[in-house]
């Protein structure tokens, strides 16, 4: 078999998974930032960066690296609110770069922070798929009967606020100090924030994820993703830009395990109410 990116869907559970043979050859820590202004990725200055993933998980350069800041090894609140602006813009210029493409359906910006899931280099950064088609899960945000996220958030879930922003622990959170950030009007993507809209967005960021650092006064690892308008032609009522923030510890260095009773039934198990983590993180300073 070759070892590019190929889709297979499984006959029975109707799955989607791209098998990736060439990926099990890249290296995982490499020697050096490539990613530092000078470095191989990187070598003229900037604040923000992007360029085709050298080991891309879809073909024809759909798979991109986002780099945040030229500054190494800081959390991308440290960036503060102007430095996480320019990272909102650059999530929304490249929305609508691959988006014209006409080979992407559905533009995923993501960031995995920390070793625990899986960033091997210490540097400020996120990455962002073109897919061909809507994936299953946006795909079932995008087909409810109606949009949830146009729905008042009770306030013993909320946790912090900027303009009309907001970042909450989702009711039914599947992850211990989950967090969900959207804001209140129905915008569809990323680019078509305003100018205000864009500095709120950066304000919250800066203050949510500043608060999951300092719940056990270490790094928090997450997985982020933004869920947004699928860049077809198809009509998505139901589109409302939005955050999703999926922590990887439920106590001081204890992690969350997704486990078999857990992916065998689709499931989950969560042992923190989210009215408790909200409170927790509400009681920090944020920033």
């Amino acid at each position: 078999m070759g070892e590019g990116p190929e889709l297979r869907i499984d006959r029975l559970t109707r799955t989607p998974t791209v098998v990736i043979g060439g990926r099990q050859q890249r290296p995982n820590r490499p020697a050096g930032c490539p990613f530092c202004p000078g470095g191989l990725e990187a070598p003229e200055p900037y604040l923000t960066h992007w360029f085709p993933n050298r080991y891309p998980p879809l073909p024809d350069e759909r798979a991109e690296v986002l780099l945040y800041a030229p500054e190494h090894g800081v959390a991308m609140w440290q960036l503060g609110r102007d430095g996480v602006r320019r990272v909102v813009d650059l999530w929304a210029d490249r929305t609508v770069a691959l988006g014209a493409r006409a080979d992407a359906a559905y533009v995923l910006l993501f960031e995995n922070r920390g070793p625990e899931v899986g960033a091997t280099i210490v540097h400020p950064h996120g990455q962002v798929y073109a897919f061909a088609d809507v994936p299953p899960v946006p795909l079932r945000e995008l087909t409810a009967h109606t949009c949830s996220l146009c729905t008042p958030v009770p306030s013993r879930f909320s946790v912090t606020r900027s303009g009309p922003w907001h970042a909450w622990c989702p009711e039914a959170s599947a992850h211990p100090y989950e967090l969900r950030i959207a804001p209140d009007s129905h915008v569809q993507s990323l680019p078509q924030l305003d100018d205000a809209g864009r500095d709120h967005l950066a304000a919250v960021l800066v203050d949510a994820l500043a608060r999951l650092d300092q719940l056990f006064a270490a790094p928090m690892p997450y997985m982020l993703f933004w869920h947004q308008r699928p860049s077809d032609s198809g009509d998505w009522p139901l589109a409302h830009v939005h955050c999703h923030i999926a922590p990887y510890f439920r106590g001081a260095g204890v992690a969350r395990y997704i486990a078999a009773g857990e992916v065998g039934s689709g499931v989950y198990f969560n042992t923190v109410p989210p009215e408790d983590a909200a409170a927790k993180l509400r009681s920090l300073p944020g920033a």
